[in-house]
């Protein structure tokens, strides 16, 4: 006789249930956002997310790495999209003793650099971060608006290969603070999120590629991922949608469609992309995004050195590419018998691995 197949899937989701979905949500915890890997284990990587949109056309990214998901280094990166276009990045590189970081609380010091919480508010509470590196610097205070939430547990399995951790303390929060731009100090205040990631393995190995983004309108929030695995994972597709109305989350959930549209090539990037993704709930909800401009494109193999460029496109066949989207949304929506239409405009990111 052969051999059974096992048919117990490879990758095993966050979700409380049933389905893949859950029922009630997790109270967000202090210790969900403090550091989680062990630092001494080689292979593992944890950071933290934050980003604003700000009035006055600026939007800003700031990452504070315990190891960076690339190279291993701690660190802070800046990044800062101008009104006119123009892209700011800058990454600065810290030895592992300049990092002092709590197991309790998101207390994170990188050099002079920080993210502090107030939980005076338990259900709301308060960040504020800095990043001050000479010419560059963000100086931020997020307030939550939406409590914070994860995906069931917030831990993925895959197979025996490792965990990947994604928790959101901030899904939607006012900012205000400064920026500083070649010395020049802006002061500042627009919408933010903050979200942790951690994981103990080489996520690389298993993805084909990834959506992710969110939704601002005015009575919405929404969250979203869309993780295509490859055949080592049996092609397994890790759906992740959050709703929220004003303060309350209605939805934390998997169990949704995406349906990618109108494909086209970018040579900077070098791969195509959808210009529409719809995130169909059921046949009266939905969510749909329409690419109006790509704000930034990267095809990820520069950033190697020439070895392992060589390498990577010749005998692993890959051809990584990163896409940062400003689109057009339109959310469907009926709750409590009440139809919603509303429209906006967002920022999501899509990164090719295969």
């Amino acid at each position: 006789m052969g051999k059974k197949k096992n048919n117990k899937p490879k990758v095993l989701e966050a979700w409380s249930g049933p389905g893949r979905k859950d029922k009630s949500i997790a109270v967000f915890k202090p210790e969900f956002d403090a550091l989680h890997i062990n630092m001494k284990k080689r292979g593992n990587t944890e950071w933290w997310y934050f980003d604003a949109r700000l009035e006055g056309g600026y939007t800003v990214v700031g990452f504070f790495r315990a190891k960076h998901e690339r190279t291993g280094k701690t660190g802070v990166e800046i990044t800062i999209y101008k009104p006119n276009g123009e892209k700011i990045q800058n990454v600065y590189n810290y030895s592992r003793s300049d990092l002092k970081v709590s197991r309790e609380i998101a207390d994170v010091r990188i050099g002079n650099n920080y993210i502090k919480v107030d939980y005076s508010n338990e259900k709301f509470p308060a960040y504020e971060i800095l990043i001050d590196e000479g010419e560059f610097g963000l100086h931020l205070k997020y307030t939550a608006q939406v409590p914070g939430w994860m995906p069931g547990s917030g831990y993925t399995l895959f197979g025996t290969l490792g965990e990947f951790g994604w928790v959101i303390p901030l899904p939607r929060a006012r900012v205000e603070g400064t920026i500083k731009i070649h010395s020049k100090t802006i002061s500042v205040k627009g919408i933010g999120y903050h979200d942790h990631n951690w994981i103990n393995f080489n996520l690389i190995k298993v993805v084909d590629y990834w959506h992710w983004g969110r939704v601002y309108s005015e009575n919405f929030t929404i969250i979203y991922a869309h993780i295509k695995c490859n055949k080592k994972m049996d092609d397994y597709a890790i759906k992740v949608f959050m709703l929220a109305k004003n303060e309350d989350i209605l939805l934390s959930t998997g169990e949704y469609e995406l349906i990618e549209e109108n494909f086209q090539y970018n040579e900077k990037a070098r791969n195509n992309y959808p210009k529409t993704l719809k995130f169909k709930l059921s046949e009266q909800n939905e969510i749909i995004l329409n690419v109006n401009e790509i704000i930034d494109a990267d095809h990820l193999l520069s950033e190697f050195n020439p070895i392992l460029r060589f390498l990577a496109k010749n005998i692993l066949k890959l051809n990584p590419g990163y896409f940062r989207f400003n689109s057009d949304f339109e959310i469907k929506l009926t709750h409590n018998g009440t139809r919603y239409k509303e429209q906006g405009n967002t920022l999501h990111e899509m990164v090719i691995v295969k």
